[in-house]
């Protein structure tokens, strides 16, 4: 496998990620930030975060699968929510936390989080971003 993931000591460990990815690996792929949309560019779960963190997480890993990868090469994440404040959190981590449990995912790659303004259309809640590093 062409990724490592760690918490290092002396910094915080984070419940949704590990804070560090190590990648060895030759080619580099970088997937386009994900919204909501199903296969038929249809919005899943339009005012629900949750089930859109889900479906952003899912078309991720689509597309990963699409170059033959999988999450377990995936080495940063980005994320970016549309009106972001603290309370919205747990929303976040339960659609983190189903999707992870829909695709088998068990160990969560580095992630950032930012909130923004908008997105490309009003029902849009949130975008998801990928790096991954294949041998």
């Amino acid at each position: 496998m062409a990724v490592t993931l760690v918490n290092p000591p002396g910094i915080p460990v984070v419940d949704v990620y590990r804070q560090v990815s190590v990648a060895t690996g030759a080619k580099l792929i970088h997937v386009a930030g994900q919204v909501s949309w199903d296969a038929d560019g249809v919005t899943v779960g339009a005012g629900d975060l949750a089930a859109q963190v889900e479906q952003c997480y899912v078309n991720v890993a689509t597309a990963l699968a699409g170059v033959g990868a999988t999450f377990d090469d995936v080495v940063k994440l980005t994320v970016h929510a549309v009106d972001w404040d603290p309370s919205k959190m747990p929303a976040l981590v339960e659609g983190i936390t189903r999707a992870y449990t829909r695709l088998g995912v068990t160990a969560a790659p580095p992630a950032s989080l930012f909130g923004i303004v908008a997105l490309d259309i009003p029902e849009h809640l949130v975008e998801l971003e990928a790096t991954a590093v294949l041998d």
